[in-house]
């Protein structure tokens, strides 16, 4: 009984300290990497242009991080982004005494990869990057703390532009979604 116990209490301290001691490899952009072209980004929703506004958030958050230059041809890339807007979802969250929308939530979903031209090797996927934004309705709002549909669309597209520069620069696990991390060997 006494060496069981033993044993139980040496493995459970052995299991303890190997888990803090783990620290997984760092997943950073390959040296490599210094052009990016940005694929038209596609809409599949029924909201007219949305992809223009959210292809240009992503392309000022790349050259305000000044680390990657944006390219007109994907032949000069070392690097290449393509994002698809999957879902449009407006949401009315709360009323008035009236039935009349006081507060929405906006809920965009996107996915967006980034693929290594050299290797031809896909670097992270997200298929599900979302973006929500909650926001009382302009006309609603007390002293301008409402916003209009557009307002908190921008609000998104800047959220998601710089989760998506930070996915690509920063670490390939910095944004969660039930995507799968790669990094080429």
């Amino acid at each position: 009984m006494k060496k069981s116990f033993l044993f139980l209490f040496s493995f459970v301290l052995l299991a303890a300290s190997c888990a803090s001691v783990y620290e997984p490899a760092p997943q950073i952009l390959p040296e490599h990497i210094k052009k990016v072209y940005i694929r038209p980004f596609v809409n599949k929703t029924n909201q007219f242009s949305l992809e223009t506004k959210f292809t240009n958030a992503v392309i000022d958050e790349i050259m305000r991080d000044g680390r990657l230059s944006v390219v007109n041809a994907e032949s000069e890339s070392d690097g290449i982004l393509t994002a698809e807007i999957k879902k449009y979802i407006l949401q009315p969250l709360t009323y008035d005494a009236n039935m009349i929308v006081e507060q929405y939530k906006l809920w965009i979903i996107v996915s967006v990869s980034f693929v290594d031209k050299e290797n031809n090797v896909t670097l992270w996927t997200e298929p599900n990057l979302e973006g929500i934004q909650i926001y009382l309705d302009a006309t609603k709002g007390a002293m301008g703390e409402g916003m209009t549909e557009d307002e908190a669309r921008e609000i998104i597209w800047e959220k998601l532009a710089r989760n998506i520069v930070k996915r690509t620069i920063k670490g390939f696990g910095s944004v969660s979604s039930v995507s799968e991390k790669k990094v080429p060997i």
